[in-house]
């Protein structure tokens, strides 16, 4: 383990994907095999580790204050494999004793042996994937879980002593309706979770769901539209806060690993299929766990993308990420960082006030309504279209 002064340095995110699941959700574009023979597993828990041990003395000034498991499944994975990167991750980078660890779980993988491993170990945020209440829809989406799961799991992570955890959910599912999900955040909300995600179901081209999405009685954009501004009042009633599209958390809860990206901040990704953005270069693996081991254990090339971020081009970054976000766009920071004016973009930002898609802080800052939220992609296009012409 590394020892040196915190005073000064940067913080740093470090994201692992683990790209195994037990099976392969309908809906699912990220990265990852069913396949979970000794031999990859093993392959691939000693790539990562190999491949963070080579980068951690690129990040001497680096402090991680965030390590986030995503994947695929995690826990699926298993606690064995997820604790020899943990302690990898320790022995190569400076780690803060107070860094926000978390894992992704589903429901039918959590285990009392596994939480309790993790616990031990440092881990101290969990992300489970709940989706909805309905175990008939579960079961159309390819979900490996049933509703009762989900309710034990949440007990099992209480009882290991768990006090972060985060429930994600999804509206516009085949069949669901706006009572349907009213319900299933009534439901969830009885679990007292310190964190909620809510995501709109998006069927992308290559998945299997994009090949019958016409049968399957998916909710049209009014209906999604009204999902997602009910949620929004729901939450809100019972003390979660919205602080980016998709994610409400109570005080003290923000997911501080997700809010590195909305932020432009730096980190580092390890795994098939993971990006960074470190040192002022944004690179991302090979979207294959058997290239991915090769080219680890041959000194081989396992980056696709490599490119250079043009001044010009964070300066975009920043309002399509912070637009993202409840705390906005500060248009002084605009200014100052990027060396462009921000008057164009506010004649905009204008507009959209008037329509009742942005507001204006006290303090100057800018950012959207929900309503606005609903309309974002939209209204980010026109304003880097704005940025172009500056």
């Amino acid at each position: 383990m590394l020892f040196f002064s915190n005073k000064n340095k940067t913080s740093l995110g470090i994201y692992i994907h683990v790209p195994f699941c037990r099976s392969k959700c309908q809906y699912c574009d990220f990265y990852s095999v069913t396949n979970k023979e000794d031999s990859l597993i093993d392959g691939y828990q000693d790539a990562v580790c190999s491949h963070i041990k080579e980068t951690g003395p690129l990040a001497p000034d680096y402090l991680v204050d965030t390590i986030y498991f995503g994947g695929g499944t995690p826990t699926f994975f298993g606690a064995d494999g997820m604790v020899a990167i943990l302690i990898a991750i320790r022995k190569s980078f400076h780690v803060s004793p107070t860094a926000e660890i978390t894992f992704e779980a589903n429901p039918d993988s959590v285990s009392d042996r596994l939480l309790r491993r993790l616990r031990s170990e440092g881990f101290n945020r969990v992300s489970l994937g709940v989706q909805c209440d309905d175990d008939e829809i579960l079961k159309k989406l390819g979900r490996p879980h049933t509703y009762s799961q989900v309710v034990s799991a949440v007990s099992r992570i209480r009882k290991f002593g768990f006090k972060n955890l985060s429930l994600d959910l999804m509206y516009g599912l085949p069949g669901q309706t706006l009572p349907a999900w009213e319900r299933t955040l009534t439901n969830v909300l009885k679990l007292q979770p310190e964190h909620i995600s809510c995501y709109g179901l998006k069927v992308e081209e290559g998945t299997p769901l994009y090949e019958y999405q016409e049968f399957c009685n998916l909710a049209d954009y009014d209906t999604q539209a009204d999902m997602y501004l009910s949620a929004i009042g729901i939450l809100r009633q019972h003390g979660y806060r919205q602080y980016e599209i998709s994610n409400f958390a109570r005080k003290g809860h923000v997911s501080r690993h997700n809010l590195k990206y909305w932020n432009a901040e730096p980190y580092l990704g390890f795994g098939p299929n993971a990006s960074s953005d470190f040192g002022g270069r944004r690179f991302t693996i090979i979207r294959d766990v058997y290239k991915y081991i090769d080219g680890i254990k041959t000194g081989g090339q396992v980056l696709t993308e490599v490119q250079e971020v043009a001044p010009r081009e964070r300066a975009g970054e920043y309002l399509m990420l912070r637009l993202r976000t409840t705390a906005g766009i500060d248009p002084k920071i605009y200014e100052k960082r990027y060396l462009l004016p921000f008057a164009p973009l506010e004649d905009y930002l204008v507009q959209c006030k008037d329509r009742g898609y942005a507001t204006k802080t006290y303090d100057g800052r800018w950012h959207l309504t929900p309503t606005g939220f609903l309309v974002s992609n939209s209204i980010i296009s026109d304003l880097l279209t704005i940025q172009e012409k500056t």
